[in-house]
């Protein structure tokens, strides 16, 4: 019997479950995408691949029913332990007027919806980190006690928009955690040639606050390190810096071909660290996931993504003569 690690953070077995199921369902809503995409009818994905760990392991540390998430365009994982449904995914996918983010307008990865305060992304990478930092700014004046949470890529860590983000968080010892979804590569360029120093956690000393490198493809480690963060920021104890190193499976998006750039054998090796194998592993090992329960979440998740596919794809694109709104002031 292996040590029940996610006990002595707090979380029950159930819960750890629930981590792995929306981590799958990740997963495989991503699968499909790339499918759909190959087939020609769907015009672009970008992956959250590798990354779930991370993404459903910093949300579920959050409080989803109060704390507001500013993901970047890979983080389905985020988006689904928030409130998103992977019918709402596979409309922005079809870019279908039912699209949550933007009623097909934007590309897909341009996660946002109000009701479950993920605050949408833009196009141009980290323009998300200034907005996390003015949205807890806001929570911290009018006393709310949440916190936000802004997700990044390595490369984005090099964009002045992080820089001056993290440098205003700390002078004004503000409730955010700024999240570092460190997969190795920014489009092709590896991280050696991104960063001068070792890690990116290294760069939250000089803005005032604790920054922390975790295992990404663990979900509990990175679980662990959030919610000490959001303890921190509830507390007024100012912003923190998590770097969660994990690495991403597939090519940049479906544009990209990383064959150009990424040895075959590095790819099949870090697929052996995949959070999704690894995770059920730890999870088989503890009796909480059986051959009978993973039977029973796979033909679950298989259906609710078949649903999503076929709705979204026989539903409505927007009114043409809809083109302007949202544009200018009527």
């Amino acid at each position: 019997m292996s040590e029940k690690k996610h006990e002595a953070l707090g979380l029950t077995d159930g819960q750890a479950l629930d981590m792995y199921r929306t981590m799958l369902l990740a997963r495989k809503i991503d699968e499909r995408m790339w499918l759909l995409n190959r087939s020609g009818k769907i015009p672009f994905v970008i992956s959250c691949q590798g990354q779930e760990a991370a993404q459903v392991g910093a949300a579920f540390a959050l409080d989803r029913n109060k704390d507001y998430v500013l993901p970047y365009y890979r983080d389905v994982g985020v988006v689904l332990s928030f409130g998103m449904t992977a019918k709402e995914l596979m409309l922005s996918g079809f870019a279908k007027a039912e699209d949550p983010n933007s009623g097909g307008r934007q590309m897909p990865g341009h996660f946002g919806q109000k009701r479950n305060r993920i605050v949408t992304g833009s196009s141009p990478v980290t323009t998300q980190v200034p907005h996390a930092v003015g949205i807890a700014l806001a929570g911290k004046m009018e006393n709310n006690n949440f916190v936000s949470l802004v997700t990044f890529g390595e490369g984005s860590s090099n964009q002045g928009d992080f820089h001056e983000g993290a440098n205003f968080a700390g002078v004004h010892n503000l409730p955010v955690i700024f999240l570092v979804e460190n997969n190795k590569y920014a489009i092709s360029v590896p991280a050696s040639k991104q960063l001068a120093c070792e890690k990116v956690s290294d760069r939250a000393q000089g803005y005032g606050m604790p920054g922390v490198t975790v295992d990404g493809n663990d979900p509990l480690a990175v679980y662990e390190a959030v919610k000490k963060a959001a303890e921190r920021g509830r507390k007024g104890e100012g912003p923190s810096l998590i770097e969660a190193v994990s690495y991403r499976l597939t090519a940049h998006s479906s544009d990209d071909d990383d064959r150009a750039y990424r040895d075959r054998q590095e790819v099949e090796e870090a697929k052996q660290k995949d959070s999704i194998r690894t995770f059920s592993t730890y999870l088989r090992d503890l009796g909480i996931l059986t051959d009978e329960k993973e039977s029973e979440i796979e033909e679950e998740i298989i259906s609710i993504v078949n649903e999503a596919t076929d709705y979204a794809e026989n539903a409505a694109y927007a009114d043409p003569e809809t083109l302007f709104d949202h544009v200018y002031e009527e």
